[in-house]
């Protein structure tokens, strides 16, 4: 990976702050017995991350995506064991567990299948970033889900929410606007698609902020 100095900050930055937002993931999980990610954006985060970065590794070694990919697996993990260990207390009570764990089954191969399909149809460079996009836009949306659902401020954080937004700005520059040798310059879907994961993180601090602030009076 041969970039010029502002795109590898770009780049290490995103790392940055999306490893926070994985740490702080698993940290809020455990502090409040929930999970701090919503699970169709963690289902594809985890394929995401474990295909692109296997099938990098294959063609070019071990460049720095793959290093940072391998460690947002790992992170990812522990962020998916909140889940199985506090998500059923979310699931109807006229289930019994086993449906539950269905489920999340279901999810997890769904989640691989598409991301793989991805990667097969566009190639690992175009693919990866198609789909990296695409499932931030829908875990913008799913955060304001999540809060609207829970009806408070349970398994979230503001560190998740400026880390997960900046963390999706920088590539937006970079894929977006300065754009990238291997995506063969600067990208438009990927510039709207950006564009609008700032604009439901925004929302979504907002929304999350007010909520702190309601609780907080409230206490």
């Amino acid at each position: 990976m041969n970039l010029a100095p502002f795109p590898l900050f770009l780049v290490l930055f995103s790392g940055f702050c999306w490893t926070v937002v994985y740490i702080e993931s698993i940290r809020v999980g455990f502090r409040d017995s929930t999970y701090a990610m919503p699970f169709w954006a963690l289902a594809l985060n985890i394929a995401w991350e474990l295909l692109q970065a296997a099938l990098e590794y294959q063609q070019a070694g071990f460049v720095l995506q793959v290093g940072i990919s391998g460690l947002w697996f790992l992170l990812d993990c522990g962020v998916l064991y909140t889940y199985f260990r506090f998500g059923k207390k979310y699931f109807p009570p006229t289930l019994s567990s086993r449906w539950f764990y269905l489920w999340s089954t279901l999810v997890l191969l769904t989640a691989f299948i598409v991301q793989y399909v991805f990667l097969l149809e566009f190639g690992l460079y175009l693919g990866r970033a198609y789909a990296a996009f695409l499932q931030n836009l829908l875990m913008s949306v799913l955060f304001i889900d999540m809060l609207v659902r829970r009806g408070s401020s349970e398994g979230q954080s503001m560190s998740i929410a400026l880390g997960k937004w900046l963390g999706t700005l920088a590539p937006t520059i970079y894929f977006g606007i300065l754009g990238s040798i291997n995506l063969k310059g600067a990208n438009l879907l990927l510039l709207v698609v950006g564009g609008f994961c700032s604009l439901f993180d925004v929302i979504y601090i907002v929304m999350l902020a007010q909520t702190k602030a309601e609780e907080k009076r409230g206490a």
